[in-house]
């Protein structure tokens, strides 16, 4: 009974100015809508990097020549490592569960009249299960093509679309440096990633890369999948680096000349890098519902002005302080609530349509609307107007009817 004669009365003494509720309602919907959207693109953007760098391998262990500097810069770049140190790192390590060196560099690939720069890997047939890669047409190249120098190649998405358009690539070959490749397998797209493309790529065996192609006796990194054990890639790091410390002969006292990067420290990273994304994100949209709760703070002084000799004659009749406060509180978390609800809908609408809109300038966007953010700006948004309408329903609740009977 007493809810239904709150809401009520609320209604009505709301509807009597539909204006002034519009715009009071209006600061709401869009302060949650602001909200739920920014939370969206905060959480899409997490995800999307996450699943990039995972996409890598979350296993995976990269040591390459160099020391590690500051901020990421390296420092004494010089090429220390081989193919002999990668076979060591196999053999001898435990933990490990496959193992590929890489060499690569810039290249012309040509098919006829069509030629495209792209990169070219010099890879072990492992390289595909280490960072997560799949055929989507043909096959890889094995080891005993790699043993004999074959001159094969496994072309990513975007560099076969761009050397043989809708057509069939595989059997077909390509000049790399004005000597034929047989082209043997398609990889399945992973996406831009921004600072790479996978799908933009020709891996060969690193033996015909490293004597054919780049003519280099060393490599350029080492790839190595650890075996997923709890602390696994800690260990298997720390054997690295001990092993290539006495294979290098460095001193005690000598920093290395190599460094390892573990992938899953900077899946951590990645992951703490989305979250406070997401949490600034989700702030700027928090200021926008600040603002409709001052909205609501504002009419609500309105309202109780207009009203005051209403609520001197319902004092007079016995009306108590709690009993108005509960009245105008109501009031002021049924529009806030209304907002919310409706800010809500145009929220989750506006992170739907970002993508979309997105994709028609040219531009990657995701979003994901978790259904955490979805009450916490319903939360929110019904605090909001219990804070905002605390005062002026206290307020109310304070007037001395007498004074109230007489205000004009």
């Amino acid at each position: 009974m007493m809810f239904r004669m709150l809401a009520k009365v609320g209604l009505n003494a709301l509807l009597a100015n539909k204006l002034r509720t519009f715009l009071a309602v209006l600061g709401i919907i869009i302060g949650v809508a602001a909200v739920i959207s920014m939370l969206a693109l905060g959480a899409g953007t997490r995800d999307s990097i996450l699943r990039r760098v995972s996409s890598m391998g979350a296993d995976l262990l990269i040591v390459r020549p160099g020391q590690a500097g500051r901020r990421g810069i390296m420092s004494g770049t010089a090429q220390t490592m081989t193919t002999d140190d990668a076979l060591a790192v196999a053999a001898e390590i435990p933990g490990v569960r496959l193992v590929s060196p890489v060499v690569s560099g810039g290249q012309q690939l040509k098919y006829y009249n069509k030629n495209t720069f792209t990169q070219v890997y010099g890879v072990a047939s492992s390289y595909l299960a280490i960072r997560n890669f799949e055929i989507a047409h043909g096959r890889n190249f094995n080891d005993f093509e790699t043993e004999r120098l074959a001159r094969v190649a496994v072309l990513g998405p975007t560099t076969a679309e761009n050397l043989f358009g809708k057509d069939e690539p595989v059997g077909e070959t390509v000049k790399i440096k004005g000597v034929n490749y047989l082209v043997i397998g398609v990889l399945k797209g992973k996406g831009d990633q921004g600072w790479s493309d996978p799908d933009d790529q020709a891996l060969v065996p690193f033996s015909t890369a490293m004597k054919q192609i780049l003519g280099v006796n060393r490599i350029r990194e080492i790839d190595v999948l650890s075996d997923g054990a709890e602390g696994g890639n800690a260990r298997v790091a720390a054997a690295i680096e001990a092993l290539l410390r006495d294979r290098h002969r460095i001193p005690a006292n000598a920093e290395n000349d190599f460094n390892v990067r573990d992938q899953s420290e900077i899946i951590d990273m990645a992951a703490s890098f989305g979250t406070t994304l997401t949490i600034l994100l989700g702030s700027l949209g928090g200021i926008s519902l600040l603002v409709g709760g001052i909205g609501i703070m504002n009419i609500m002084l309105v309202t109780v002005a207009e009203r005051t000799r209403e609520i001197g004659l319902r004092k007079a009749i016995g009306a108590r302080e709690r009993d108005i406060l509960t009245q105008f509180l109501f009031e002021s978390i049924l529009v806030s609530g209304c907002g919310g609800a409706l800010g809500v809908l145009l929220g989750v609408g506006v992170a739907l349509a970002i993508p979309a809109l997105a994709r028609l300038g040219g531009s990657d966007f995701s979003t994901l609307v978790e259904a955490d953010s979805i009450l916490l700006a319903l939360g929110v948004s019904v605090g909001v107007g219990v804070f905002f309408g605390y005062y002026p329903a206290k307020r109310a609740a304070r007037l001395d009817p007498v004074e109230a009977l007489r205000y004009e």
